[in-house]
This record gives C-alpha cells, sequence and structure tokens, in this order.
C-alpha cells in the first residue's frame, strides 16, 4: 500500500506539468539570445498566463510558409514590416483585436493583423575614437573617400540589409543604382547576419556598420561607453517595427489572445528598450529610459508600406547585386 502510494506520489508532478497548456511561438534567435527580450517575455506572461511559453527560434516566416496550416505555432513573434505582405498573403494569421490608434510609433498604423511592439530606424553606427569626421548625410557618405571601411548585411538573409535597400530605395529612388555605384567600394564586407557585422566593428575591423540609431543606447546603458554613435542624416532614416501576430490555427486561441492582449500593455512595453535595445510601440516618450530619450532622434522618418516594400524588393535587390558583383 505504502509503495503504491510513493508511486503515485512520485508521478503526480509530471502529470501536473503536463496539464499545463503550452503557448508556441516562433522567433528569430535574436529574440531568445541573452541580449534579446525573450526571456523576460517568457518569464513576464508565465507570471500570469498559468501556461508553458515555449519559443520555437530559427527563421519564422519560411518556415511558417512552408508548414502552412499544419503549423504548431500559436503566435509569431518579430516579423518586420517589409515582410508581412508574404506573411500576410498565406491566410495564416487572425486578428489581434487591438485599438491602434495611440500608439507612440512615428507614422500611423491600422492594420488589424500585425500588431508591433516595438520599432526604431535604420543607420550606420561610428566610434567617435576612430572616426573623426562621420558622414553628415548620406550624401556625404556616398562621397566619403573609398578607404572608409564599414560593414552591411545580406539583404537576402537579414532584415536590416532588406531595410538599407529600401532605405537606398526611399532617398535616391530611380537613382539608386548610382548610389549603390558609389557605396560598393567602401563596403569591407557583406555578413549574413547583424550580429556578425557588429561584432567586426566593435572589434575595431570597420568604421561604420548598418544597424540602428538605438545602438548607442546600449553601449551607454551596459558598458558605459558613450563613444559609439548612429550618423543622423537629413535625408532621412528608414523606419522598421517588429510585430507579433497570432496563427488561426492555433489550438490555444484564448491563451493566443491573452498573449496580444498583453502586448501592449505598460508591463510588457517597459522591457522593450533595455531588453530589445528599441523604442517601445506604446509608451509615452516620458516613460522610456532616460538613455533612450537622449539619443538624438532623426527630423525625417522613411517607410515603404508593405505593398510598396514587397513591390520593390526584388527590383532592389537586384540593382544590389549588380553594384556587387564586380
Amino acid at each position: 500500500m505504502k509503495h503504491s502510494l510513493l508511486i503515485a506520489l512520485l508521478a503526480a508532478p509530471p502529470a501536473m506539468a503536463q496539464d499545463k497548456p503550452v503557448l508556441t511561438v516562433y522567433a528569430g534567435e535574436s529574440v531568445t539570445s541573452e541580449w534579446g527580450p525573450g526571456p523576460r517575455i517568457e518569464e513576464g506572461f508565465e507570471a500570469f498566463c498559468a501556461c508553458d511559453l515555449r519559443f520555437v527560434t530559427g527563421d519564422a516566416l519560411p518556415r511558417l510558409l512552408m508548414e502552412g496550416e499544419r503549423t504548431q505555432a500559436d503566435i509569431v513573434f518579430g516579423l518586420n514590416t517589409d515582410v508581412t505582405a508574404r506573411a500576410r498573403a498565406s491566410g495564416l494569421f487572425a486578428p489581434h483585436g487591438q485599438d491602434t490608434t495611440d500608439l507612440s510609433l512615428p507614422i500611423g498604423w491600422t492594420d488589424d493583423i500585425f500588431l508591433p511592439y516595438n520599432w526604431g530606424e535604420t543607420a550606420f553606427v561610428y566610434d567617435e575614437t576612430r572616426l573623426d569626421n562621420p558622414p553628415a548625410s548620406f550624401a556625404d557618405l556616398l562621397d566619403a573617400p573609398d578607404d572608409l571601411k564599414i560593414v552591411i548585411q545580406d539583404p537576402r538573409s537579414s532584415v536590416s540589409g532588406l531595410a538599407l535597400l529600401l532605405w537606398v530605395k526611399a532617398i535616391y529612388g530611380n537613382n539608386a543604382p548610382q548610389a549603390w555605384a558609389k557605396l560598393a567600394p567602401k563596403v569591407l564586407t557583406v555578413t549574413k547576419g547583424w550580429s556578425e557585422s557588429y561584432g567586426m566593428f566593435t572589434e575595431g575591423e570597420a568604421d561604420m556598420v548598418l544597424s540602428y540609431t538605438t545602438s548607442p543606447a546600449y553601449h551607454i546603458a551596459a558598458e558605459d561607453d558613450p563613444t559609439k554613435k548612429a550618423a543622423i542624416f537629413p535625408e532621412g532614416h528608414y523606419f522598421m517595427a517588429e510585430v507579433a501576430a497570432q496563427l488561426r490555427t492555433t489550438d490555444q486561441p484564448e491563451l493566443a489572445q491573452e498573449f496580444m492582449d498583453w502586448i501592449l500593455t505598460p508591463d510588457f512595453q517597459a522591457t522593450i528598450p533595455l531588453a530589445n535595445w528599441s523604442l517601445p510601440a506604446k509608451l509615452p516618450e516620458t516613460d522610456w529610459p532616460q538613455v533612450m530619450r537622449d539619443l538624438p532622434r532623426p527630423e525625417k522618418t522613411l517607410f515603404h508600406s508593405e505593398d510598396e516594400a514587397e513591390a520593390l524588393r526584388q527590383p532592389a535587390l537586384d540593382e544590389w547585386l549588380r553594384a556587387f558583383s564586380g
């Protein structure tokens, strides 16, 4: 009798754990890295959801498109505004049900499927101890001596690399090929992703790196290093937002909706600036950390709608490939 009771007690914890519902969230690896927001998001949601939030990392959109309605994902987290047209066309997503009329974005937001949780703008970051006279405009960057060493990311594998294509297109339009011809000799290398190129920059291998206007905040807050700066250009900087969406095929619809309801709350939004090193989608500037409030901001925001971005993507990529194939 005692032996049977002991077996039952030992078996109870796993059984109870199995009864806890699981919310499966597809996300990029940067979300779940030690410097990303994933660990805080998981901890914050599990504190009140009575569930197990599980991140599945990788290239979320291609995986979702391949799996289709067979996907195990309940939420996709970390898509950006330059790829949502392809995501929307899949028909896999359900409305988020949130009021987006008073977001803290520099553009209006009416999308009822993809919900922004953060935003930022592309920029070239430099170290003022290594670059005494940084370009003061995009035109200055193109006209800089060819011994200026810049590292950028591949637009075929990197969201920031794709954003650069659209940034150049937004400024130069049909003259983008000429702009790329000027920029290409200064590009030391093109990396697959952001982390590789940013690592080269911090190791002193490059003078400038394609990143974001908020990147210096990390160095200031985490390293007490104010020498990293974003070059702010009068032509404007390209806006990007990262978004979340719930799958209409989810087997946890109430839990998925609960997560979407949480995204725009102050509790969630407060984790973004110093975990994702970007700007929160719904938090007054007065509530941002001081390091974010002190950063210089572009006076002009450049942005392509998702349909414009999708239409421009392949022509802009062709122009880029021609410039870097020589």
